[in-house]
């Protein structure tokens, strides 16, 4: 059985994490998928977002446990921690979007798998957990610092420091996900982002993720002098004659919503 399911149409690909019977746990076989497949993707022409989800009833349980007793060295030769590794790197470099579809439990490594997401959207069904202190464990993919930069530091100790869940609505309200959806509907609204996304310009939808992301890690002044610098560079390569164009398709997209 394929460790990624992954499906492509009009620009946008799905990626579907599937170990259903582990809860889509991370081992060996599905954390080199997952990197393999981003990497890919990355590199495509044709791909312009990407919906993260999983297979059956959780997101993803984060390391299988079970494999990293069977092989102890998994954290370090295979998945790595820190800003590094393998398995965050291929999520982090990659241009287009990524919209996680969190369709159950994310616990743990699999709650720091959708923090490497640029925004989440969640089924009802959905909870969230860090129970890194609960095991024992620090955090490797950016948790402890990717967390508290989105709802808090207060709410993130609370949650890290218990290893208690939080379910979709108050993970809404703590601007964790972005929207929280009917089970039933949870791919079509995230497909259906994906695929507002992939109707953007292909240029400027890249440049401004990458402009989001590393402002975030800069003072607003130093974020703002690189706004300037790559907006100026930017509006150099702008084919400005294609631009009425798309502004009469936002506008009949508009009237539709």
């Amino acid at each position: 059985m394929s460790a990624i399911i992954l499906h492509q149409e009009g620009g946008v690909a799905l990626v579907t994490l599937n170990r259903p019977e582990a809860n889509n746990a991370l081992n060996r076989q599905l954390s080199e998928a997952i990197i393999n497949t981003f990497d890919e993707l990355a590199a495509s022409d044709s791909v312009r977002a990407i919906v993260l989800t999983g297979a059956g009833r959780a997101f993803c349980a984060g390391v299988d446990l079970k494999a990293l007793t069977d092989e102890p060295e998994l954290l370090s030769s295979g998945l790595g921690l820190g800003p590094q590794s393998p398995i965050v790197l291929a999520l982090e470099q990659c241009p287009q979007p990524i919209i996680g579809a969190v369709n159950g439990a994310a616990v743990t490594g699999g709650f720091e798998l959708a923090l490497a997401c640029d925004f989440l959207f969640a089924s009802e069904h959905a909870r969230f957990a860090d129970t890194h202190a609960r095991v024992g464990i620090l955090p490797g993919w950016g948790l402890s610092q990717k967390l508290s930069r989105i709802i808090g530091i207060n709410r993130a100790r609370e949650m890290s420091l218990t290893g208690n869940f939080i379910d979709a609505h108050r993970a809404e309200a703590w601007g964790l996900v972005n929207r929280v959806c009917e089970a039933g509907k949870l791919m079509d609204e995230a497909l259906a982002c994906a695929a507002h996304v992939a109707d953007s310009d292909p240029m400027a939808v890249p440049a401004l993720k990458s402009l989001m992301n590393d402002g975030a890690k800069e003072t607003l002044g130093d974020a703002l002098t690189m706004e300037g610098e790559r907006g100026n560079a930017f509006a150099k390569t702008v084919d400005y004659s294609q631009m009425s164009e798309r502004l009469a398709a936002l506008r009949q997209r508009a009237t539709k919503q």
